[in-house]
């Protein structure tokens, strides 16, 4: 392919190429040039023009496919436009003599059609220049069209339309004869040729005015023939030409000044809707036909021209506007109205349903997509008009007697109301709650007056419309309930309010299921009690008993929908109305049967059908309710209604569980007799069959698309079903009311009529039971099925083959669903025989049931040979069967056979089915057999998996070939080869990857039909070429070539015409478009958005510019808010949103944060609300700067900004992308949240920061938290949450001490003001309390009167909490109430926490008088914000300890239930349990730690106003209740209650943590608990109860494993050393009383105290100890493994392996861990502190070891601070074990000292056990040595041979080379001499010598380092320890040798000024120790002094030349110098008396 991509053809290549290779050959290179062509200079084309024009006047006459010849005409048009025209004229001719020939052979007709294509082409590239052929090349176009065959007619108009479109005006001298041919074309009995001639007259009305001035009327006679007997293309485009024409027409009659009410305005207007209602009432007859058909009283108008019609008005309004349809509401909606009610249009049901769905289809169409918010606030009031104006109709039904209504009028009436109070509740569901200022105008009354109407379709649609209104504003369902119910109980006597109301209030219950905010419970009940009522009077009366009955039914069944939490409490009264409706047995039943009348009978069975409503709605909304018991209850009512099935309809049956079917088998002979009567019997024949709403759920959803368009989910179904859904009629709400309680969407219900409910029901149902009958039986019923059919002929015969198929097919499925069997080998011929019956149908929905069913018989028999037997069965039918039909339908179950039982696995069969499928594909003659063997193809593709790909190649080669060759008459065709394509491209997967000459072309081939498709005219098949190349780039990237992918998408997408709410191929492009684009923004955004916005600047400016100017404006991200806004297709908005979110996650944070946020920030400002934000007019207090920025804030006119009347939902979404945003700019760069960072980086580099928009942030949250709708305004108040959280702590550069959100104080305060409305809802109060408590716990308010303004705000939510509340005002549930109020706890208890933190306080337990002044004194401090909670303290403490308790018992499990209180808690109900549990487990973590640092605040000492007992408080739900348990307790044990209940939820929490449970909670459990135990009183009860002690740990222990945050790991371990602290104050307590007690004599006979007692023994599991034990352990085995045995040689060096590879925040834990290890033996007794010491030596000797064996990298005495404090702990802990006063205990003592002395080997053993990779640090050792030497005592040091060894290693020590080792040996040697003289002595004796010569020897070697003289004066130290550790006696020797090495360090006069630093500074030493030692020992001294002149002499001259340094530097003299020379005299002076 790649020698296609020249400029001439390359001849000789495509010579040698086979013939299909050469056709793809020359499309590729026609492909080329034609992007060639352009880009080539116009000297090198008019060069080559000659040349060009020749190879591509060959393909032209070498018979073209439909795509090379469009392709090959527009090259040549464009060669001649971009070369020399002069030449053109003469291919035109050529042209025309072509189509003039007479060649009839088979390759003359494709070269004719090029012609035709290239003439077309020509003329609308080159336009006038050709003009002067133009006459006659239009006449041979005519002339030939007459002679012409479909596809000649569809190229030639084709031809026409391009021809008319290059012309322009310059052919309007031809264009009566083009109307004249395009007349008859338009009415050809081909579809393509119609919607071609269509296209034409779509062109020719540019300029021909006379099309909509003088023809109009005969355009669109011709338009509404045009319709009948077309398909969905056919409607398409005729409704796009008849709807222009009549947008023409009133746009030019009506001036743009012109006001609304313009007289000519509006008749035109009307004449246009006159035209459109003509067609609809009487379609394209003539007026005798007309007359003909009213006489006779039918109606001829098909169903189609009624569809065309509604489709043309929706044209007609879109092209006119938005604006022109706000103008022209009323009227417009006045002629709607007109044709809603016309007689003629609503004879019989099925036409008034059709009228009906037509006129809401308008409605919905126009109203709902083309206007903005306001003006849809707008349309709702005049809908109301129009509804009010039917007031007399109304009032009839109400027995006015004044009022003189006809039926005719009723019934007119009717249609109309229906029609508005469905697009009514649409309008409203879509505004939600910004209709409400509505509400207070006259739409509620306007819409319950309906319910008053005598016909029940009106007064049904009034209840949904209710619901509606319920839906959108929640806070309207209970006041709407209340009135209703009221007004229903003031009309029982009514028959017409009865079942009004009784909807209107069955509605508005079944509404509260889907919202979250429901319904108070007391309104159940109230409707049920109403309900009962109901059902009890019915009797009474018998002029309205059907009515009660039929109401009181209605609402039970609403009722139930309210789900378990409300039924079961109503369940007994349920059953026993069942139990009433239903005989009592079967006996009796059979009585009844004998006796009655028919009104009796009517009202029985409708009580029942009630009754059996109800009971499903049981089943699907309440299982859990349906046990055993209750299922016994149901059995017999449930008998009796089987016996009853010949009289009832049966759609209940199918929810019944199994447990049911398996009770009742015995019935089940009754029942299928019923059923095999339903659907087969003779009764049944007559009825029309509802195939499109029985078939599609049983069939494949893959092969729906061979049936047709209308199947697809798409926006026209909602009329194109009435089309497909033959004579049954459409469905509607008075079909069946109970339809008002089940769950939908948006769209209002529409049952079917009875008989189609009843085919439906029976066959769902005829699935269920069959499995479950005996086999005989089944046998027999199968071959009576195929007997029945057998039997009949035509339209009855396709009727029950319709039913019985889909049964069997219902059946097979839920078989195959839960793998079950079919039954004996006998049924399997009748099942083959029915369904392969069903495969020959002439119905496509039929054949593709039928193939379906056959791939479920396969699966459910399961058999390989009955498998192969059916697959050999189509294949001997297709060799025989010469019928399209049954071509096409086993063609598809070959495919098909294989789906459900894991594809096809054998070559042989693979080989079979290509060979049979390849042949059928290329059967030309049948476009039919083609398509449906072709999906069949690509079902084979997909099934077979690797296997065929040896199939490949060939695969390609059909699907090119028949893209190529295929008309373009048949679009389906080519949609199943681009599905064979997508088949193919997803079986090679990334094996497209490869370089491979084969895989290279596969891709070649897979890109060139990708081509094809795209090229094709038909939607659907554009679409599925975009899903190709979209699985194309998910395979292969690198070969889709975005910069021509993506302009395509594009282009599609900004064509949004009319279209877009008509054309349902239209979607599904749509669809396929955004699904694509949302995979290619994942990797590649930044391009795909430069190739969107290159292709708009490259478009020409065309008709519809709104998208290209948003494109222009804000890029492809903001086209797609704008398509977001108008679609309404759940699946679309999605892809929309998705898309969205990857281009903003690739580029926000890469260079286009800005240009987002500026993007998010208009979405949002784009409203037509143009009143005030909620509560910005109500803020008084707020200052000047917050009343500038909310001005700023308002909604901006529609004209500024890109976007104009976005809807709340698109808004809602830009605020989610403003938080996404955020959050990704955190894992971004640090400057985006740093203000002074982001300036410098800004001056420095063109980056964006988040920072810097921070004030659009706020201003975005405020906006949306001001804005009406409720849900807009909980994405706002969570944007200023996050918005808060994140910029809380950003410093302000300019002004030090302030963060940057200070200056937002007012729009914060302004933004939550509305939130705590009264009105407000409970959700968005709730919200908007979190977002208070962070923004006073982020510290961001530094004053007071500041921080007062939101801090008034929680206020008034407290004070709201508190207040008793009506329960007959709740507006919702009560769990709303209960989730208000844990917010606005939590909330309160997260500022408490913060304020106690900021004051810095451990207690908080100061006076109201000393806080005040705390408050006035810091001001703003966190006194301050103490200040403002202390005041609502001691309510805020009661409802904590209220709200704790309540969550306390909502966590017991379900075996407890029974201990909950009857009923409910303090703030919840007994019915809201399951609801409230939610709420609770949400804020239950912060108002724990809140309540605990309240109780550690008062000591536990309870004050005065304290509650007594823990008992709810005066709240909601418990206001004026008494508490039924005794008297009031004492404090004492209100205490004791208090902090059991504390700590139960912590254990309970902590004791299994969920996953998902947030890291938060688990910290508030801790600190709460740990904040308990800094209490005294608290820290005694727990080391009291030992259990309860050892029951924390053991949770403590598991949270540990289970948790790897550091912080929660250091918590527990603080939590620990408590819980050791308590018994350790217990034990403490104990001794000391027992002391006490027993008196100090008998001591010895004291009992023994602590854990282990006489024995020692600690039992795991009830050891306080062992548990601490296990607890440390596993902290520091998990961080030094080394310390375990079992993992002692592991991973010596690896992570975790040593201390030096710990962070810091491991070393804590390691420090703290020993800290706790320490405290263990003072719990213990003695024999138990025996126990447990080898464990905690052998513990803290590792932690030594690892310590002190460095890894030779690191150098010095630690690896940084954390193992510094790791050592020093470790060294704390070893002295605090040697101290233990357990080593002193009579008891312990022996067995104490021998372990100590084993660990003391131990640690002198370290010293050799260093490794080759690790240092022994002596210093660390020594230290550890000096520790047990000073802390031991002399029974475990002094024994040998440790002592010995103790020597040695101080003496290694002093001998060490280190300076910095000596210098510390010294250092504690000086430890030792001033230690006990039973330690002293042995190493004052031993070591005494050595140190001396060392200092002798200084003299000699002076220090010349810092370290050296360190070393020196150490070694000085310890000799003068020495000195004073010694005897009086001894002394003075002692001293005689000190003075002497003193005096040997001094310096002379001439050597001080020379002589290093470190021999200055030591000589400076010996002088300030000779002049401080020396008066201590003045007699020694002198008498040394007389004895040695060279002593004295040096001693002088050290002295004066001492004083000399300091005379010359007298600045910079050292304080302790001046000293010493100043007593340097004076000592000489006492020397001179010697």
């Amino acid at each position: 392919m790649e020698r296609a991509h020249s400029l001439l053809l390359n001849e000789e290549v495509c010579s040698r190429l086979a013939e299909h290779q050469r056709a793809e050959f020359i499309f590729e290179w026609l492909n080329h040039l034609k992007k060639l062509l352009p880009a080539t200079d116009r000297v090198d084309i008019k060069q080559n023009q000659r040349c060009l024009v020749d190879q591509l006047s060959g393909i032209l006459v070498g018979s073209p496919g439909p795509p090379t010849r469009w392709l090959l005409a527009h090259c040549l048009a464009m060669l001649y436009r971009l070369g020399d025209p002069l030449s053109s004229s003469l291919l035109v001719d050529r042209c025309n003599d072509i189509i003039r020939s007479r060649d009839d052979s088979p390759s003359g007709l494709p070269t004719r059609l090029a012609a035709v294509a290239t003439l077309g082409a020509l003329y609308e590239q080159l336009g006038r220049m050709l003009v002067g052929s133009f006459r006659d090349s239009l006449t041979n176009l005519l002339k030939a069209m007459k002679s012409a065959e479909s596809q000649g007619r569809y190229e030639i108009m084709l031809c026409v339309e391009r021809m008319l479109r290059g012309l322009g005006v310059s052919a309007v001298s031809c264009h009566r004869d083009v109307y004249k041919a395009a007349r008859t074309c338009l009415t050809d009995r081909s579809m393509s040729v119609r919607c071609a001639a269509a296209k034409c007259l779509m062109e020719l009305q540019r300029e021909a005015a006379f099309l909509w001035n003088s023809e109009l009327e005969n355009v669109a006679t011709l338009c509404f023939r045009a319709f009948e007997g077309s398909n969905d293309n056919v409607r398409v485009s005729v409704a796009k030409l008849l709807g222009t024409l009549l947008a023409a027409a009133v746009e030019t009659r009506q001036p743009a000044a012109a006001p609304r009410q313009g007289g000519r305005g509006r008749s035109s207007l009307e004449e246009a809707m006159a035209l459109l209602t003509a067609g609809f009432l009487r379609g394209g007859a003539g007026f005798l036909r007309a007359s003909g058909d009213m006489l006779k009283g039918t109606s001829s108008v098909s169903k189609d021209i009624r569809i065309g019609v509604t489709q043309a008005c929706v044209v007609f309004v879109s092209t006119l506007g938005g604006s022109w349809l706000e103008a022209n509401l009323p009227s417009y909606l006045a002629l709607l109205m007109d044709l809603a009610s016309h007689s003629r249009a609503t004879q019989i049901p099925g036409d008034a349903a059709v009228t009906r769905r037509c006129v809401s289809f308008i409605l919905r169409s126009s109203l709902g997509s083309l206007l903005g918010e306001k003006a849809q606030t707008n349309a709702l009031k005049q809908l109301c008009l129009v509804v009010a104006s039917q007031k007399p109709a109304i009032d009839a039904g109400d027995g006015n007697v004044e009022t003189r209504v006809s039926s005719a009028d009723v019934s007119a009436s009717q249609h109309v109301l229906v029609c508005c109070l469905l697009e009514l509740g649409g309008l409203v569901q879509g505004l939600g709650s910004t209709a409400a200022p509505l509400l207070s105008d006259t739409l509620v009354d306007t819409v319950v007056s309906v319910l008053l109407h005598p016909a029940s379709s009106a007064r049904l649609a009034a209840a949904w419309c209710l619901r509606c209104v319920a839906a959108a504003m929640p806070s309207q369902r209970s006041p709407l309930l209340d009135r209703c119910t009221e007004r229903l109980a003031a009309l029982k006597s009514s028959p017409d309010a009865l079942v009004g109301y009784g909807a209107a209030v069955a509605a508005l219950v079944a509404s509260a299921q889907n919202c979250p905010l429901g319904l108070p419970h007391t309104k159940g009940k109230a409707v049920l009690v109403l309900a009962e009522d109901l059902l009890r009077s019915a009797s009474q009366s018998s002029r309205i008993s059907l009515q009660r009955t039929q109401a009181g039914w209605l609402l039970v069944s609403s009722l139930i929908t309210l789900g378990p939490a409300v039924v079961e409490h109503h369940l007994p009264r349920l059953l026993l109305l069942w139990r009433c409706v239903f005989p009592a047995s079967l006996r009796e039943q059979e009585i009844e049967l004998r006796r009655g009348d028919y009104f009796t009978w009517q009202v029985t069975l409708e009580g029942r059908a009630g009754a059996l409503c109800a009971m499903k709605n049981l089943l699907l909304h309440c299982r859990e309710l349906v046990t055993d018991h209750n299922i016994g209850l149901l059995l017999t009512p449930l008998a009796c209604a089987v016996a009853l099935l010949t009289k009832s309809v049966p759609y209940w049956f199918t929810q019944i569980p199994h447990q049911i079917i398996i009770i009742i088998i015995e019935s089940f002979g009754l029942v299928m007799n019923q059923l095999v009567s339903d659907l087969s019997g003779p009764d049944n024949l007559n009825q029309p069959c509802s195939d499109l709403t029985l078939l599609p759920p049983l069939c494949h959803h893959d092969d729906l698309p061979l049936v047709g368009p209308a199947l697809h989910h798409t926006h026209h179904r909602y009329v194109e079903e009435q089309l497909h859904g033959s004579s049954v009629g459409g469905g509607s709400l008075d079909h069946d009311p109970f339809s008002l309680c089940e769950t939908h969407d948006q769209a209002p219900p529409a049952p079917l009529p009875p008989p189609a409910a009843l085919t439906t029901a029976a066959v769902h149902l005829f699935g269920a039971v069959f499995p479950h009958i005996i086999s005989a039986q089944r046998v027999k019923i199968l071959e009576q099925f195929v007997e029945t059919v057998n039997q009949l002929k035509g339209q009855r015969q396709q009727t029950v083959q319709t039913h019985v198929c889909a049964a069997l097919c219902s059946l097979l499925k839920h078989q195959g669903s839960v793998r079950g069997s079919l039954g004996p080998e006998e049924i399997r011929p009748s099942a083959v025989s029915l369904l392969s019956g069903a495969l020959e149908s002439s119905s496509p929905l039929l054949r593709c049931l039928a193939a379906e069913g056959l791939a479920r018989l396969v699966q459910v028999v399961g058999d390989a040979g009955f498998t192969v037997s059916v697959s050999l069965l189509c294949f001997d039918r297709l060799k025989t069967a010469r019928d399209a039909a049954s071509r096409s339908g086993y063609a598809l179950a070959l495919g098909a056979l294989h789906r459900h039982t894991g594809g096809i696995s054998s070559p042989q069969h693979l080989s079979t089915c290509l060979g049979v499928l390849f042949t059928l594909s290329q059967d030309s003659t049948s476009p039919e057999v083609q398509t449906w063997s072709l999906h069949s193809l690509s079902l084979v593709v997909d099934l077979s998996g690797g296997l065929y790909r040896a199939h490949a190649e060939s695969s390609f080669t059909l699907a090119l070939r028949l893209l190529l060759s295929a008309p373009p008459t048949h679009p389906e065709v080519h949609y199943s080869l681009g599905r064979c394509l997508h088949a193919l491209i997803t079986c090679l997967g990334p094996d497209l990857q490869g370089d491979g000459a084969v895989v290279t072309a596969l891709r070649s081939s897979c890109l060139v039909g990708c081509g094809l498709m795209q090229a094709s005219p038909d939607c659907l098949v554009q679409a599925r070429a975009t899903s190709c190349l979209q699985q194309l780039h998910m395979f292969s990237p690198a070969h889709v070539n975005l910069s021509s992918l993506v302009p395509a998408l594009c282009e599609i997408l900004l064509d949004y015409s009319m279209l877009a709410n008509l054309c349902s191929s239209y979607l599904c492009l749509r669809r396929a478009v955004v699904a694509c684009l949302r995979q290619l923004v994942q990797r590649e955004a930044l391009e795909v958005s430069e190739h969107a916005v290159t292709l708009v600047k490259e478009l020409p400016r065309r008709d519809n510019t709104h998208l290209d100017v948003t494109i222009k404006e804000v890029g492809l991200e903001g086209a797609l808010f704008t398509l977001l806004d108008r679609e309404s297709d759940p699946g679309l908005r999605s892809d929309i949103q998705e898309t969205l979110v990857h281009m903003m996650t690739s580029s926000a944070t890469s260079g286009k944060l800005g240009h987002w946020l500026k993007l998010c920030k208009d979405v949002l400002s784009a409203t037509t609300d143009c009143r005030a934000p909620v509560g910005a007019s109500q803020d008084e207090d707020a200052d000047s700067s917050r009343d500038d920025d909310s001005s700023v804030f308002r909604a901006r006119p529609e004209s500024v900004g890109p976007f104009t009347a976005l809807r709340w939902g698109t808004r809602r979404f830009a605020m989610a992308c403003v938080c996404r945003i955020i959050e990704q700019c955190e894992s971004a760069d640090p400057a985006h949240f740093d203000m002074a960072l982001a300036q410098e980086r800004r001056l420095q580099e063109s980056t964006d920061f988040l920072v810097l928009h921070l004030g659009d942030l706020v201003r975005m949250a405020f906006m949306a938290a001001t804005d009406h709708s409720d849900q807009l305004r909980l994405a706002g108040l969570q944007t200023l949450l996050v918005i808060i959280r994140r910029f809380s702590d950003v410093p302000e550069p300019e002004f030090p001490g302030h963060v940057i959100l200070e200056q937002y104080q007012a729009n914060v305060g302004a933004a939550l003001r509305p939130a705590f409305a009264a009105d407000a809802a409970p959700d968005v109060t709730a919200k908007a309390c979190q977002v208070c408590s962070a923004w006073i716990s982020s510290g961001v308010v530094s004053d007071l009167r500041d921080l007062r303004r939101v801090h008034q705000l929680l206020a008034s939510s407290l004070a709201k909490i508190q207040v008793e509340r009506d329960v007959s005002g709740q507006l919702y549930n009560e769990a709303m109430a209960a989730m208000e109020t844990m917010a606005v706890l939590k909330a309160w208890a997260e500022v408490y926490i913060v304020a106690v933190q900021r004051c810095g306080q451990t207690e908080a337990n100061l006076s109201v008088s000393s806080l005040a002044n705390d408050g006035t004194s810091s001001g703003s401090g966190g006194g301050g914000l103490l200040t403002l909670v202390q005041s609502d303290l001691a309510a805020l403490s009661r409802l904590w300890l209220a709200a704790l308790q309540d969550h306390a018992l909502l966590t017991l499990p379900q075996e407890n239930a029974s201990q909950l209180p009857a009923a409910g808690g303090s703030f919840y109900t007994a019915e809201t349990l399951n609801q409230a549990r939610a709420h609770y487990s949400s804020s239950w973590a912060p108002i724990l730690h809140a309540t605990s640092l309240w109780l550690h605040s008062t000591g536990f000492v309870m004050s005065d106003n304290s509650p007594a007992n823990l008992s709810r408080p005066a709240t909601p739900t418990s206001m004026g209740r008494t508490d039924s348990v005794g008297g009031a307790k004492s404090p004492e044990d209100v205490s004791s209650d208090r902090l059991h209940l504390i700590l139960g939820i912590s254990v309970e929490f902590l004791c299994s943590p969920h996953s998902q449970d947030q890291m938060e909670n688990i910290t508030s459990c801790l600190r709460a608990l740990q904040t308990l135990l800094d209490v005294s009183w608290p820290r005694a009860k727990i080391g009291n109860d030992q259990a309860l002690s050892v029951e924390l740990l053991s949770v403590l222990h598991r949270l540990m494993v289970t948790r790897e945050s550091p912080s929660v790991h250091l918590a527990v371990l603080e939590l620990l050393r408590q819980i050791v602290t308590a018994a350790q104050e217990h034990v403490r307590e104990k001794r000391h009383s027992a002391e006490v007690d027993d008196g100090a004599s008998e001591k010895e006979t004291l009992p023994e105290f602590g854990e282990g007692r006489n024995t020692g023994g600690l039992i795991p599991g009830h050891s306080l100890v062992f548990g601490a034990l296990e607890l440390c352990i596993c902290v520091l085995v998990r961080k030094l493994p080394q310390l375990s045995p079992k993992l002692a040689g592991t991973s010596p060096t690896g992570p975790g392996g040593s201390v030096w590879s710990l962070t810091d925040s491991d070393c804590r834990l390691v420090a703290s861990s020993l800290c706790v290890l320490s405290q263990l033996p003072s719990v213990c007794s003695p024999e138990g502190s025996v126990s447990i010491l080898p464990t905690i030596l052998h513990l803290l000797l590792g932690v030594l070891r690892e310590l002190l064996h460095q890894p030779h990298t690191q150098t010095g005495s630690g690896g940084g601070a954390s193992v510094a404090e790791v050592v020093q702990a470790s060294l704390q802990a070893l002295k605090c074990i040697l101290t233990s006063s357990m080593s002193q205990q009579e008891k312990s003592r022996g067995a104490w000292n021998r372990l100590l002395r084993s660990a003391l080997h131990t640690l002198l053993g370290l010293w050799d056990a260093g490794e080759r990779d690790r240092a022994v640090d002596q210093i660390g050792l020594l230290t550890a040595l000096t520790v047990f030497l000073l802390s031991a005592g002399p029974e475990v040091c002094t024994a040998e041979p440790l002592h010995a060894l103790c020597l040695q290693r101080f003496t290694a020590g002093m001998d060490a080379k280190d300076p910095l080792v000596v210098s510390r040996c010294y250092q504690l040697l000086t430890s030792v001499f001033q230690a006990p003289p039973g330690i002293a002595v042995p190493y004052i004796q031993a070591l005494g010598l050595p140190l001396v010569r060392f200092l002798q020897r200084v003299e000699r070697s002076r220090p010349q380092s810092p370290e050296e003289l360190l070393r020196v004066l150490e070694g000085v130290r310890a000799l003068e320890a020495l000195v004073q550790a010694a005897d009086e006696s001894h002394r003075p020797r002692l001293v005689a040798i000190l003075f002497p090495l003193l005096i040997s360090f001094l310096l002379d006069e001439n050597a001080l000024g020379s002589a290093p630093a470190a021999s200055w500074s030591l000589h400076e030493a010996a002088l300030k120790d000779l002049m401080r030692l020396g008066p201590q020992h003045s007699a020694v001294f002198r008498s040394l002094i007389a004895s040695s002149p060279h002593l004295k002499s040096r001693l002088e001259a050290a002295v004066k030349g001492n004083q000399e340094s300091l005379n010359t530097k007298a600045s910079g003299a050292n304080p302790g110098g001046r000293s010493g020379a100043k007593s340097s005299p004076s000592i000489t002076l006492k020397t001179n008396f010697l």
